[in-house]
């Protein structure tokens, strides 16, 4: 049987003449065979005599597949994902698949995802091959070296594991070997699943001074870290302030949460924006691998770092208490943080107050809250002021405990006497506690008569029960004066307690004034003697003037032709005469006399 004249047919020979003539092919082509072909595919080239209706088909395939654009690049719709495979519409009368496994799929692929994709031939079923795959295979040593001299991406075929990595083929006939680390898989046995595939890849290494043999090396690993920082980026770009979007809890800090928001892509949740109520930990909330909404809050493009909240799906609780809180408003909640300013408050769920260390104490001045307040302690606190937009609310404590103060206004009015325990000392007094917080201040010149103290410790000791009297009170200040020498008995309590009025006693004289001289009857007891004319004219009456004024009296005497000395009367400073006691009144230590000579 003569030679099929067919360019797939490696053993035809074609007559130069015969080649230019496509009537000349039909000619030589058997009937039977030729009526197959036609029918199958007009375009087709004859096939042999012997050819079978299968190798018609096929070869009606591989044409109508070129013809259709096979390798080409196409927009696919993705319709369906699972385990096995990607369906995708590619807009042809079948549908495409791809494996879940292809390299080069972007992250997060999903029905309705489109997505740029190759038809590399048909399943059994006649479904379309698909392929990411977008770079081509060279075709000879030439396009390798090119390959390799300008860093292109090349297409590859695995064609077998040998030791230390794989053989793929990248052109028709040349191998080249591509290193295990280089693979992009991490564990060995996973390097079987890509036998057979078409992967991307990369020449590191090429050397064909030896022909026969060789020496070129690929890495697929840095076309994969390559594909993945650009898909990160265009992922990165699809990002904006305020989207809310999927992720899946990737890591837990003390800080935080890193959440995957898309293949490669992370954002931070801090652990201040996870909940509105207090989260102590975030382990206490999410967990690893936990999937959860979250909204993008701030988004860095210089620095790609993205910053995301979860509370902020939620109402903010701030805008409901703002309108149900006003000043004087009593509330509970619980001490959550101490601060060396004051304490804050939890009075709702992420709605915490702030009472400051002024507001803690009615009596004392509060240095630590710890003094007055713990962590954990529900305690009871007066609405001061409330600013949502600050989203502060102040708070106070001794507002809903009372003023003691008010009490004691009247309970320490001046002149009072108190018993109350020394406190603490200090270089200018004695500090006491009154009760309710209340303290009182004895000025170290008020504790005693006895002596001269530089010290209020020369005379009393912390802890030491006292008896004062109340001095001064002043609200406003809130400060309480006290006395103790004020109740010590004086000289002049003895001398009046020991006396009565018309005994005789001997007195010198230590002042004199016009009207009176003062007269020392004992140590420390001083007493007040008239002049006798003075006596005198009091009790006649003498004159019109008023001698209680000092100006009228002095007239008067001068109309009378009296002296105004002391010393006309026969009292002179320093002498020492006899008196006799005339008026002495306890309460005001107040002795009267007259001379009795």
């Amino acid at each position: 049987m003569n030679s099929i004249e067919s360019p797939n047919n490696p053993n035809a020979v074609n007559p130069p003449e015969q080649t230019a003539a496509p009537e000349s092919s039909a000619q030589s082509t058997p009937p039977e065979t030729q009526a197959v072909a036609d029918a199958a595919a007009p375009e087709a080239q004859p096939l042999a005599e012997e050819g079978s209706f299968g190798d018609v088909l096929r070869q009606f395939e591989a044409e109508h597949a070129a013809a259709e654009g096979q390798d080409s690049a196409l927009e696919g719709v993705v319709v369906s994902v699972d385990e096995e495979a990607i369906v995708v519409d590619v807009g042809r009368k079948m549908e495409g698949v791809l494996r879940p496994d292809t390299p080069g799929l972007p992250a997060g692929i999903r029905p309705g995802t489109r997505m740029i994709v190759n038809i590399t031939g048909r399943t059994e079923d006649g479904y379309y091959l698909l392929s990411t795959i977008r770079v081509e295979q060279p075709k000879d040593f030439s396009g390798l070296e090119s390959a390799f001299q300008n860093k292109l991406v090349i297409a590859g075929v695995v064609k077998e594991m040998v030791k230390g990595g794989l053989r793929v083929e990248v052109a028709e006939g040349v191998n080249a070997f591509l290193p295990a680390s280089r693979s992009g898989i991490r564990e060995m046995a996973d390097m079987v699943g890509l036998l057979g595939q078409q992967i991307e890849c990369r020449i590191s290494k090429f050397d064909v001074s030896n022909e026969e043999r060789p020496d070129i090396v690929v890495d697929r690993r840095v076309v994969l870290e390559e594909q993945a920082a650009a898909a990160r980026q265009a992922a990165f770009n699809q990002f904006k302030e305020g989207m809310v979007v999927d992720g899946k809890v990737r890591s837990l800090t003390e800080f935080g949460a890193f959440v995957e928001i898309a293949g490669g892509v992370d954002g931070l949740l801090h652990v201040a924006d996870m909940s509105w109520n207090r989260v102590e930990k975030p382990s206490d909330l999410l967990t690893v691998g936990q999937p959860l909404q979250v909204k993008i809050l701030k988004l860095n493009r210089d620095t790609r770092k993205i910053s995301l909240g979860l509370k902020q799906l939620q109402p903010d609780p701030w805008s409901q208490m703002a309108d149900s809180l006003k000043p004087g408003d009593k509330v509970k909640g619980k001490v959550v943080r101490l601060a060396e300013f004051g304490a804050f408050v939890e009075i709702a769920p992420g709605v915490d107050g702030l009472i400051h260390l002024s507001e803690m104490s009615w009596t004392k001045r509060v240095r630590r809250p710890e003094d007055v307040v713990k962590t954990g302690e529900v305690v009871e606190a007066a609405v001061l002021e409330v600013k949502p937009g600050e989203k502060r609310i102040s708070l106070s404590l001794k507002q809903v405990l009372g003023n003691p103060w008010d009490i004691a206004e009247t309970k320490f009015a001046p002149g009072t006497v108190v018993e109350a325990p020394v406190v603490n000392l200090a270089q200018f007094g004695a500090f006491v506690d009154l009760g309710d917080g209340i303290e009182g201040m004895i000025h170290v010149g008020d504790i005693t008569r006895e002596k001269r103290i530089q010290h209020p410790k020369d005379f009393l000791t912390v802890g030491q029960t006292v008896k004062a009297q109340v001095l001064e009170f002043d609200k406003e200040k809130k400060r309480i004066r006290l006395g103790m020498k004020q109740l010590e008995p004086t000289s002049a309590d003895v001398f009046i307690g020991e006396h009565q009025v018309g005994d005789l006693l001997t007195g010198r004289v230590v002042e004199t004034h016009a009207s009176h001289s003062k007269v020392e009857l004992a140590e420390g007891v001083h007493a007040r003697c008239k002049h006798k004319e003075e006596a005198a004219a009091a009790e006649a009456g003498e004159g019109a003037a008023d001698v209680g004024d000092l100006a009228a009296m002095l007239a008067s005497r001068w109309k009378s032709g009296r002296g105004s000395s002391a010393s006309d009367k026969g009292l002179k400073v320093g002498q020492i005469r006899r008196f006799k006691i005339t008026a002495m009144d306890a309460a005001t230590r107040r002795i009267e006399v007259e001379s009795a000579d």
